[in-house]
């Protein structure tokens, strides 16, 4: 099952990656090319130090020979005992029963991988992302709503490689990895999965687990690794938006709540819904933007700014309106709520 649905504890621990650079294709080229490329170099080597060659059988090094000696000694150590005795043996052992030994080999190199060098490959990559997990935001469960905030992120702009999701369905991890995410197989209610996404280096934070009771438990574990961090939950009941923000969640949304908003809104007038959409969503004529107060507009009202349309600010922390008195002189150190231009075109 989905994280944003009801599964949270996954049965074995992940690790956190994202999508190779490379194409599957590519990556198996580049291996193949990087054998046969390891055994051209050992067989230029044998050829120009053939003098240090003996064949038991004609006293001569043909570049059979040498062929034939690099594949051994590449693949196998050889007993000596049975040994091909003519060039057509060996340029048979060189060209069939080399792929076939390599083939073997690489079924038991295959087992070894899956059961000890992957895990130690894999804390490399992870530690190699997280190194780079700077400012990124941090996406705890990976249903419609989850999957929705990523969208509209990545609409906004955001890149990918900012983003980490936390999911315990490897499904839904991997419609997140073909965005180009960061991804988690992990229990978001636990120190340790927070801890790998680097929680305490993040811009934000979005918790969509699907249960209030999760979602609530996830944004407690969240605040005391990260103190200051920026939390958006869902929450589907409305008498949890309380506990939420007791929990210390910053922003708490209601779908349900916001949903009958729209509704309400469109019994006054039929463009009303139809415009509180355009301002929510990224790709509409106009949208909303966040900014601080800049120097220059210190001072006067908040009509005056050029931006955008000022409809609200806030300072410490309480909103004002644009209609009441103290929206008429900004101050150093409030935020403006703006409208402005969207992407789309007319």
């Amino acid at each position: 099952m989905r994280l944003d649905d009801t599964h949270m504890r996954p049965d074995k621990a992940g690790f956190l990656r994202r999508r190779s650079a490379l194409p599957l294709w590519a990556d198996l080229v580049w291996r193949l090319g990087l054998v046969f490329g390891l055994i051209a170099i050992v067989q230029a080597l044998h050829w120009f130090g053939r003098e240090g060659l003996k064949d038991n059988y004609d006293n001569q090094i043909s570049f059979i020979d040498v062929l034939y000696f690099t594949t051994v000694t590449v693949t196998t150590v050889g007993y000596g005992d049975i040994v091909p005795v003519t060039p057509e043996a060996r340029l048979f052992e060189s060209v069939f029963v080399t792929p076939i030994r390599l083939f073997v080999w690489l079924i038991f190199l295959g087992t070894a991988y899956n059961l000890f060098f992957r895990n130690i490959l894999y804390r490399w990559r992870m530690a190699r992302i997280q190194a780079d997990l700077h400012n990124h935001i941090v996406v705890t469960g990976f249903g419609t709503s989850g999957q929705e905030a990523v969208n509209e992120l990545l609409a906004r702009g955001t890149d990918p490689r900012e983003i980490v999701v936390i999911d315990g369905s490897e499904t839904a991890l991997a419609i997140a990895e073909a965005l180009g995410c960061n991804i988690l197989c992990g229990d978001s209610t636990r120190d340790r999965t927070l801890t790998d996404v680097a929680i305490h280096r993040a811009r934000g934070m979005i918790v969509s687990a699907g249960r209030d009771d999760t979602s609530i438990l996830i944004t407690l574990t969240a605040r005391h690794l990260a103190p200051r961090l920026p939390i958006s939950i869902v929450v589907r009941n409305e008498d949890n938006e309380l506990p939420a923000r007791q929990a210390g969640a910053t922003t708490v949304i209601n779908p349900t709540s916001f949903a009958g908003l729209l509704l309400a809104g469109s019994t006054s007038g039929k463009h009303i819904a139809d415009y509180m959409a355009d301002l929510a969503a990224s790709g509409g004529r106009v949208k909303l933007h966040e900014r601080a107060v800049q120097p220059q507009e210190i001072g006067g009202p908040l009509s005056a700014i050029r931006t955008g349309l000022g409809v609200r600010i806030y300072r410490d922390d309480r909103p004002i309106g644009f209609w009441e008195a103290e929206a008429q002189s900004l101050q150093t150190g409030d935020c403006i709520i703006e409208i402005v231009e969207g992407d789309a075109t007319a």
